[in-house]
């Protein structure tokens, strides 16, 4: 058994395993937060949308989570914020092969990082004989209420938790300890008067500051059961899963360092591949990701709508695909390639 605990060496505990930014707060509810998920469920905001508004008394009740709780040890794991390169199309390819854009976050699984980096802590925990439980990407609690309140970062208007010197290009996760200890200042706010990620929000998601209708928002409608709605399937472009727009332009998150990580996987699927693919292959190549109903038809939709949106329309291969897929039993699918036929006709007839 090793002395007890301090916040300050699990914070030098969790920084040497990769984290960007590591605080503490006690488990005591986080009845504002509740009141918030009640609310904008109850005003419809939510959407289809479950996560923590499922249960939001379960995700705001930290002490719940592991019996004897006292603290919260809450970690930022950085994710690459520079572009991420792509291959450069083959000269013999003409046109090249359409891609779909992937949200950095998932180009590859990030929370086994995380997840690595919150497990050093544990350890630390374990050995000076206490107890713990790593909550990450999890339901069970409202991530970015416990980042704020253990001082990692403050609430931007997107609703994303902006850490000094990285923004929001962080995954949050937790450590839930009977550990007792001193909890960290919180941060304060510096978004000052910018309003750049309400500006750029390529559907209006972002209804207030800090606050975001999830029935607009890109991030969720790719995941989404069902149909893409009309309205958005313009905004959509090339997006196949996530959204970064908001994130992009926002100043604390422009200026945090490039990956300096070497980069694995990739921010681009081919998306004919894509949709030639068995569901085994799909679900084996991105069952990480949220995909509703655990039904990869939905990523095949988001390729659909992708392709009607960035694809040549002088295209043959995609064309083709597109006729099949069009006249296809399956009604979800054969609508999103009627749609993006469709979509490919007007954009071959829009002025250059």
């Amino acid at each position: 058994m090793t002395d007890p605990p301090t916040t300050e060496r699990l914070r030098a505990v969790g920084l040497a395993a990769g984290l960007v930014a590591v605080g503490v707060t006690d488990v005591s509810p986080f009845l504002d937060t509740r009141a918030v998920l009640e609310a904008r469920r109850a005003e419809g905001l939510a959407g289809t949308m479950q996560f923590t508004y499922r249960n939001p008394r379960r995700a705001t009740e930290p002490a719940a989570l592991l019996e004897g709780a006292a603290s919260l040890v809450v970690g930022a794991w950085p994710y690459p914020a520079a572009e991420l390169p792509t291959e450069e199309p083959s000269p013999a390819t003409h046109p090249p092969r359409p891609q779909g854009r992937v949200a950095r976050y998932a180009d590859i699984d990030h929370y086994a990082e995380l997840h690595a980096a919150l497990s050093a802590i544990a350890e630390d925990l374990h050995r000076a004989g206490h107890r713990t439980r790593i909550v990450a990407d999890d339901n069970a609690l409202v991530d970015r209420a416990a980042a704020h309140r253990a001082g990692l970062g403050w609430f931007g208007r997107n609703a994303n938790i902006l850490v000094p010197g990285h923004g929001s290009w962080v995954l949050l996760g937790a450590v839930v300890t009977d550990a007792v200890l001193e909890p960290s200042t919180p941060v304060a706010d510096g978004c000052g008067t910018c309003r750049r990620c309400i500006d750029a929000c390529p559907t209006g998601a972002i209804v207030a500051p800090g606050v975001v209708d999830a029935r607009r928002c890109l991030a969720w409608i790719v995941q989404a059961p069902g149909p893409i709605p009309l309205a958005h399937r313009e905004a959509m472009g090339d997006r196949i899963y996530g959204c970064d727009d908001c994130q992009e332009v926002c100043p604390p998150a422009r200026r945090a360092p490039a990956a300096t990580r070497p980069v694995s996987g990739s921010a681009r699927v081919d998306l004919l591949e894509l949709l030639a693919s068995s569901d085994a292959e799909l679900l084996a190549r991105h069952g990480r990701w949220y995909i509703a109903e655990r039904d990869p038809r939905h990523l095949r939709r988001n390729a659909l709508v992708a392709l009607g949106n960035t694809a040549d329309p002088a295209d043959d291969e995609v064309g083709a695909v597109l006729r099949r897929v069009a006249v296809s039993a399956d009604e979800l699918l054969a609508e999103h390639a009627r749609w993006a036929l469709d979509r490919l006709e007007a954009r071959a007839g829009a002025p250059a």
